[in-house]
């Protein structure tokens, strides 16, 4: 039966794949007697591991819980806690696991507890929990996303809610660039007070169940810790207690969360009174005292940050001095001119909190969203020190979690717009020099996900190549690397270019801490070896990427290092013959891969124990159509995949065959199938749905479908033929 993709109804970004009248099929068996169920499919072989599970399509499927689900989609959703009784009450549950992050905390240096000065980024746009509550992702077109997470040490999730529990697309993405998150416990106006009444005046009994289910609750959704925001007046008894409460939260969090944080954001006062003070002071140090950090206002002046790093002492980094970028109040800066604060901040040794960037989106639109974040962001840099990678492998295809549309090896896989930041990316530097180079995203265009990287610039007159710095490193060199590069040349003269790798290197065993520009320059520069024959591992991969590939070119290298540790990582673009003008190149760089190569020969493990639950069978869009939505779930070593391909072979009710189509990518070993449109079976028919789960590895080394996951799902309808 030919089948071909169409529209489900409903929620955002959900695909129906959608049985048409094809080939003649073949003629069905005859009935068997009464009382016995006719077979659609004889007994066949499955692939080794299959999963064969038998349903019986229900008209009144139990409804889901709305927290975790969508109510009209079924579509897995992040949620938040309102209120006291909420946070008490609430405890995991097997339908939690969409909220789970599976993306663990890369390493970096220099690590958080340096004393470099640190940059936070909290986030607040429209109330939060807006496209970025689907767990699974959606249709939106021109998302809000970030990316400069090179440029940043913590990453807050913003609302008004009592309890932010941030929406796991978020955790998974700055974990992945090694960025550690908060959610935020705020109490606020008559409702906050009340609130802070109930818990905090009382005895320790009631401020310590608060505090360990707050830290519980990060240990479980396997986010970092909390902004803890109390902005409303409280009354003798209770601010008497509320250093102890963060003491004990603070140290509730670092035992259940490793490297855990809890910061404090400047509101009230040790009396008790809501006066904000924009800056770290005698009446709020205290609370200073108890927890790791504290966020001030944003109406300082340079005075402020003078008082305030002589007070903090040895502790002025844990210091981080607020920015609101929508420059609300009499504030210094904000919009392009944040610069301004950020010079000021930096010049007193102090941390920054970046308020709401966000406004480049909300305030200057979405149609060049894009261009005007790397705009800002740009302006931010000389402030903004930068973090290497510690670990290997690296493998990136530069997608921000976005697209119009979505690819593969080089071809559009699928058309239309697509948000998931769980699907972004490790994402590079992004230097910019004024009028000689700049890096940015090319959506028109990708080889894998939705974006590539497009590197854009000039080889000044007399010079043969220039240097694109990729990603800073810091990690001891193992014996062998093995690196790759997809990349795609564009321009009138694209035949003038080459284009490599560059790595360097400092003779180093060890990883330095500090700041970025002190460390010695490289005394290694190192030009892997083209290999015109990739090894074994490598060969699958870079067989579908040739020079006639869709335009883009493959390039796989080796590198032989001993007693080293790397340095850099950088594009080189060079022109063939030397010329007395400049001479312009446009690149578009598709995926980079710096592998072990003691890891590439390593077995790659098998998907498991698939299996389908909660089936939410609806009438179809046709007369002889049903919709299918459920739960997949498996398993998988941990750390080993980066996310998982969902493919659906599709649905019938006869033999024969049909190719994989993409449903979704799943960032943990679950995913909710939504809104698939089924053939009806006939009255004492069963059909046949396959669905397979292939792993995509952190390496992104191809996996043999032999080790997917498979599932089989054999369906009947006793309604079928009943009026």
């Amino acid at each position: 039966m030919a089948e071909a993709e169409a529209e489900a109804q409903g929620g955002p970004g959900r695909r129906g794949k959608r049985p048409e009248d094809g080939a003649e099929e073949p003629p069905e068996e005859e009935a068997e007697r009464p009382g016995r169920r006719r077979r659609s499919f004889p007994p066949a072989a499955e692939p080794r591991g299959t999963t064969v599970l038998h349903d019986t399509v229900s008209a009144r499927p139990q409804p889901l819980p709305a927290r975790h689900f969508d109510t009209s989609t079924t579509e897995p959703v992040s949620f938040f806690l309102s209120g006291l009784e909420e946070l008490l009450a609430w405890k995991p549950d097997s339908n939690d696991d969409f909220n789970v992050s599976a993306v663990p905390l890369a390493k970096r240096q220099p690590p958080l507890h340096s004393k470099r000065p640190r940059t936070l980024v909290c986030h607040d746009m429209r109330g939060g929990y807006l496209e970025d509550r689907f767990i699974q992702g959606s249709a939106t077109r021109n998302p809000y996303v970030f990316y400069h997470w090179r440029y940043i040490d913590i990453f807050v999730y913003f609302s008004h809610h009592t309890v932010t529990i941030p929406p796991v697309c978020w955790t998974n993405a700055a974990h992945r660039n090694g960025v550690p998150v908060l959610g935020t416990f705020i109490t606020e106006w008559t409702d906050g007070e009340k609130l802070c009444e109930a818990f905090l005046a009382g005895g320790a009994e009631a401020y310590r169940a608060v505090s360990e289910q707050l830290a519980r609750i990060a240990q479980h959704y396997r986010f970092d810790g909390w902004l803890v925001n109390i902005e409303n007046t409280l009354s003798a008894a209770a601010v008497g207690n509320l250093p102890l409460f963060l003491r004990h939260l603070t140290a509730q969090v670092h035992s259940a969360v490793p490297g855990g944080l809890v910061i404090w954001y400047d509101s009230v006062l040790q009396n008790g009174a809501l006066r904000w003070q924009n800056e770290l002071s005698e009446e709020n140090r205290v609370f200073f005292d108890a927890c790791d950090g504290l966020f001030t206002n944003y109406n300082w002046k340079e005075e402020h940050l003078e008082r305030t790093h002589r007070l903090a002492g040895p502790r002025h980094t844990d210091i981080y001095v607020g920015v609101d970028v929508f420059a609300r109040g009499d504030v210094i800066g904000g919009g392009f001119d944040t610069d301004k604060s950020l010079r000021l901040i930096r010049r007193h040794g102090l941390s920054a909190a970046i308020f709401a960037p966000g406004w480049v989106y909300e305030h200057l639109g979405e149609e060049n969203f894009l261009h005007n974040e790397n705009k800002f962001w740009g302006s931010l840099a000389e402030y903004l020190p930068t973090h290497s990678i510690c670990t290997l492998p690296l493998a990136t295809s530069f997608s921000l979690g976005m697209g119009t549309s979505r690819f593969l090896d080089g071809k559009e896989e699928e058309a239309g717009p697509w948000y998931d930041l769980s699907a972004q990316e490790i994402q590079p530097l992004y230097p910019e020099r004024e009028g000689r180079l700049s890096t940015g995203c090319c959506l028109q265009d990708a080889w894998c996900g939705g974006s590539s990287l497009r590197v854009e610039g000039t080889i000044p007159p007399g010079e043969e190549r220039v240097a694109i710095r990729l990603f800073s490193l810091q990690m001891p060199a193992p014996p062998k690397l093995f690196l790759t590069l997809l990349y795609k040349l564009e321009g009138p003269y694209p035949n003038e270019f080459a284009v490599a790798l560059e790595l360097t290197t400092w003779d180093s065993g060890t990883c330095y801490e500090g700041n970025i520009t002190s460390l010695p320059e490289p005394n290694g520069r190192h030009h892997p070896r083209f290999l015109p024959a990739p090894p074994p591992g490598l060969a699958k991969l870079l067989a579908a990427c040739s020079r006639g590939s869709h335009g883009w070119t493959s390039r796989c290298y080796e590198l032989d290092l001993q007693d080293c540790s790397l340095r850099d990582l950088s594009l080189l673009v060079s022109r063939h013959q030397p010329s007395p003008q400049e001479t312009p190149f446009t690149c578009l760089l598709g995926e980079v891969r710096v592998l072990d190569a003691a890891s590439v020969a390593a077995s790659p493990p098998q998907v498991q124990s698939v299996t389908a639950s909660q089936l939410w069978w609806q009438e179809g869009p046709e007369a002889e159509q049903l919709s299918l939505s459920l739960t997949l779930r498996w398993a998988f070593p941990p750390g080993r995949a980066d996310c998982f391909r969902i493919l659906s072979l599709g649905a019938r009710c006869h033999r024969g065959q049909t190719s994989p189509q993409l449903l979704g990518l799943a960032h943990a070993c679950l995913y909710r199938a939504v809104g698939l449109v089924v053939p009806r079976p006939a009255a004492g028919q069963s059909c046949r749905l396959e669905l397979l789960v292939e792993p995509v590895l952190r390496d992104e080394l191809p996996m043999d479908p032999e080790r997917w996951g498979w599932l089989v799902l054999v369906y009947s309808d006793p309604a079928s033929g009943t009026s």
